[in-house]
């Protein structure tokens, strides 16, 4: 059997790093990433998408550039509304596995990474419409 010269990713280039809310961070890169995509379509220059989103130049900046601590999940839905697009949240059951639930004696509603896992994806749903001829 020969050896690997490399390590398969698991899809998540956070989670290969081992950072912490692997799962969020891709989900908030994945936002962004349609927002920028959004904002080259349009030839929106920063200050113009400034005006759109309702924040200051340099935070179109930030979000272009991918620094992305400064805003929630929430914030980058918010964009995509103002943007025209629509934003649907789907909660189905794990693929596989049955929930977690809390240890014994951690809180009600106090979760942790270690115990919530599970995932956070986006995808962009096309929706073709027949057009009335």
């Amino acid at each position: 059997m020969a050896k690997k010269d490399y390590i398969e990713s698991s899809g998540n280039v956070y989670a290969d790093l081992g950072l912490a809310d692997a799962e969020e961070r891709l989900a908030k890169a994945e936002l962004a990433q349609k927002i920028g995509g959004i904002l080259r379509a349009r030839r929106l220059t920063q200050v113009q998408a400034a005006e759109v989103l309702g924040i200051d130049q340099p935070k179109v900046s930030a979000l272009i550039c991918g620094q992305l601590s400064r805003f929630s999940i929430e914030k980058l839905m918010r964009f995509l509304l103002l943007l025209g697009r629509d934003v649907s949240i789907t909660i189905k059951p794990r693929q596989g596995g049955r929930s977690r639930l809390a240890p014994r004696g951690q809180r009600r509603g106090a979760s942790t990474s270690a115990s919530v896992r599970g995932r956070l994806n986006v995808e962009e749903i096309v929706v073709a419409r027949a057009s009335k001829v």
